[in-house]
């Protein structure tokens, strides 16, 4: 037995919803079994009686340039903010390197690779941002101490410090990729090593 071709005519009666002239003003047609929600205007007419500079695709333009603008004079503090994370980086680095890994110094060093991992690309250092990946990876990655080659956590940190010295920013700078490349591809085998697992780092 087939069922019966849906109807192409509402079943009900329109409705309208919406405030009459706002934007949110729709028609809805019910089906047998769908709804269509028509607007009463879309946001490109709607911005024209307002006078909202809008692109081809309805978004509103000047909202846009004015976050552009603002994060404009937000980039002037980048390389500080920067500065502050790696200097935060180093401080738990050099407590693993004066007394090894244990619970705090490992936290302490994950959380500042962990923060840098999601602001460095912001910041204009987006390699640095991905050695950060590869550092958090090996921490997430390898729980026993024992086993986590502190040299290779120092190394990670070591990459950052010197992308940022360096000012090394954008994703094309020689050595800031291979630095990038090699720890991620230590990380890598490592990881694969001891839990005979592929790597979580993309």
């Amino acid at each position: 037995m087939t069922n019966p071709p849906a109807t192409k005519t509402p079943i009900k009666p329109t409705v309208r919803t919406g405030k009459k002239g706002g934007l949110d003003e729709a028609s809805i047609d019910t089906f047998a079994d769908h709804e269509v929600v028509t607007p009463k205007r879309n946001l490109k007419s709607f911005s024209k009686k307002a006078k909202i500079k809008v692109d081809e695709f309805g978004f509103d333009m000047e909202a846009i340039e004015r976050a552009e603008a603002a994060l404009a004079e937000l980039s002037s503090e980048f390389d500080d903010w920067m500065a502050k994370e790696v200097e935060r980086l180093t401080k738990a680095r050099d407590a693993i390197a004066a007394s090894g890994l244990d619970a705090a110094t490992r936290s302490a060093v994950y959380t500042a690779a962990h923060d840098l991992k999601g602001e460095a690309a912001t910041f204009g250092y987006p390699l640095a941002g991905r050695v950060a990946e590869s550092l958090c990876a090996l921490l997430d990655g390898i729980a026993d101490d024992t086993r986590l080659p502190v040299a290779l956590v120092l190394q990670h940190v070591d990459a950052i410090r010197a992308i940022v010295r360096e000012n090394a920013k954008g994703t094309d700078h020689p050595v800031a990729v291979t630095l990038s490349e090699r720890l991620g591809e230590a990380t890598t085998e490592l990881l694969v090593a001891v839990n005979g697992a592929p790597s979580i780092v993309p």
